[in-house]
């Protein structure tokens, strides 16, 4: 990864109407997706009175975050690119496709609008539980941490693909469709086993409202990892060189 496609940015962009708007967009996109996605598993905890989980709710979680995610890129994609996701973001920033300090601004947004789509769900539902992601009884730690490894870079690999490679074509049309389906195929592989997140913003909303931290590092770690493995792989060996252009924020 040559170091020049890294850029840090101007300070004055952390104030610039462009970048702040941008941020706020991500800030909506969050919110949707996680009212959407976390709202979806407490209305199925409801409605079979705090019950187990049971391959129902897996599947109805799993197109709710399909859905959701979809809507949510679509919103903000002629925005901010779409990305409601900090590992998204980190992604694109090893690529060269967006700078370190838009990238921070885009990090806060995306944390405070996951808090605030928790609240919000909180205070609508009378007080009922955000629940905090979690490892199921005999998953351990790292066996979370490969899960979300595996997940978040076939997410970011899609991401790359369908939405940052500038050969795309016309494929680039269905980007907000593929992201949304691969988080959705995701969860139902590893929702059973420690929730598939593969969204650093998605756990930490949660984890702040009902103030539960075991294990919270996973979502963060694995992600991370995820992304940027994938961003390296897909971007030295399919963009490459010659063919990079850093897109601007109106592209992603």
């Amino acid at each position: 990864m040559p170091i020049y496609k890294i850029a840090v940015g101007s300070p004055s962009e952390a104030s610039h109407p462009d970048a702040l708007r941008a941020a706020l967009a991500e800030f909506f996109s969050m919110i949707i997706f996680v009212f959407a996605g976390q709202g979806s598993g407490m209305a199925f905890s409801k409605l079979t009175d705090d019950g187990s989980t049971t391959p129902a709710g897996l599947i109805a979680a799993a197109l709710a975050h399909a859905f959701g995610l979809f809507v949510a890129v679509s919103v903000g994609a002629n925005i901010s690119g779409g990305h409601v996701n900090p590992a998204v973001t980190l992604g694109a920033f090893i690529g060269g496709n967006i700078t370190l300090l838009r990238s921070i601004l885009y990090w806060i947004a995306q944390l405070l609008g996951s808090v605030v789509a928790c609240l919000l769900l909180k205070f609508a539902t009378g007080g009922m539980e955000t629940s905090a992601f979690s490892l199921s009884s005999g998953v351990s730690s790292w066996n979370a941490l490969v899960f979300e490894i595996a997940m978040t870079f076939g997410l970011v690999y899609t991401v790359y693909a369908t939405a940052v490679d500038p050969k795309k074509g016309d494929i680039g049309v269905v980007a907000p469709i593929a992201i949304g389906f691969i988080v959705g195929a995701n969860i139902l592989v590893g929702g059973a086993f420690e929730g598939a997140s593969m969204n650093p913003a998605v756990s930490f909303g949660p984890a702040v409202v009902s103030w539960t931290w075991t294990n919270h590092w996973v979502y963060w770690v694995g992600p991370f990892i995820g992304s940027t493995v994938a961003a390296l792989v897909y971007d030295n060996i399919y963009i490459g060189d010659n063919a990079h252009h850093p897109l601007s924020a109106n592209d992603f």
